[in-house]
């Protein structure tokens, strides 16, 4: 928007016996919140990702702490999957990450 980025979304591929799966990763600029692109972006992602590239399963973690975030994935489809308990430092502290996955249907 106006020669910056209003957000970003992709996918990294795994390999050897995780070659089907892939984890999405995202971001949206605060002043896009709210709006449902990220949710429409992780969908079309999503579907374009089981349709065309030839994965399977799809994933996510993200900090406990960001409710947002989680919402997108489970508007999109995602099922919590678990915890993964001290996973990540951020901000000088060990926080808890939520995992969650979309497999192909």
């Amino acid at each position: 928007m106006d020669g910056f980025a209003a957000g970003a979304i992709g996918l990294r591929p795994g390999w050897d016996v995780h070659r089907f799966n892939a984890e999405i990763g995202f971001w949206l600029g605060e002043e896009f919140w709210g709006r449902g692109i990220m949710t429409d972006a992780v969908s079309a992602v999503s579907e374009h990702a089981f349709a065309s590239l030839g994965f399977h399963r799809l994933y996510a973690e993200v900090f406990a702490f960001n409710a947002a975030s989680a919402r997108v994935l489970e508007k999109a489809g995602y099922a919590l999957e678990g915890v993964l308990r001290a996973s990540a430092f951020k901000t000088g502290q060990r926080v808890d990450q939520l995992l969650y996955a979309r497999v192909r249907a």
